[in-house]
């Protein structure tokens, strides 16, 4: 069985407003509101529901494939993101993935670069980052809300 290996890549950023200037950051619990997790993950898990399709032709591209490649991106960032902002999480962001994984039943090659999404996404915050740092806490925020906005999305296109 494959599974994803650690890759990420910073958020784009567009069409977002943050503030100028970064407010320090005392502590994870004032960094992350687990609301937002929480939200973010029902809307995660109905993607799931939805996106498990019968079979469909292997390597044969989903209309939404480029959300899925995307959000894999974003689950492996946090993979690395959360854990080293001391989440106490373990694998629930690579376990999520799997569970998109499995889910999605992709097959060759549509397997292969939602396995490479995941890898981007990790690999390219293990390049930047070494410890937890305010702008780690400020991705993984934005990282939440895009991969809560392309769940939103996909489920609003896409849900019977």
């Amino acid at each position: 069985m494959d599974t994803p290996s650690p890759q990420p890549s910073p958020a784009s950023g567009e069409g977002a407003h943050y503030p100028r200037r970064l407010p320090c950051v005392l502590s994870l619990e004032e960094a992350y509101t687990p609301p937002m997790s929480t939200r973010f993950l029902a809307i995660f898990v109905l993607i799931l529901a939805c996106a498990s399709t019968p079979a469909r032709a292997q390597d044969v591209a989903a209309p939404f494939d480029g959300d899925l490649q995307r959000l894999a991106e974003i689950l492996g960032g946090l993979h690395y993101l959360r854990g080293i902002c001391g989440s106490n999480e373990g694998n629930k962001w690579r376990n999520e993935m799997q569970a998109l994984i499995d889910a999605e039943t992709p097959s060759g090659e549509r397997r292969t670069r939602m396995i490479a999404g995941f890898n981007r996404g990790y690999n390219g915050f293990q390049q930047t980052y070494r410890s937890c740092t305010p702008a780690a806490t400020v991705a993984i925020r934005r990282y939440i809300e895009e991969g809560s906005k392309i769940s939103r999305d996909l489920t609003a296109r896409y849900a019977n």
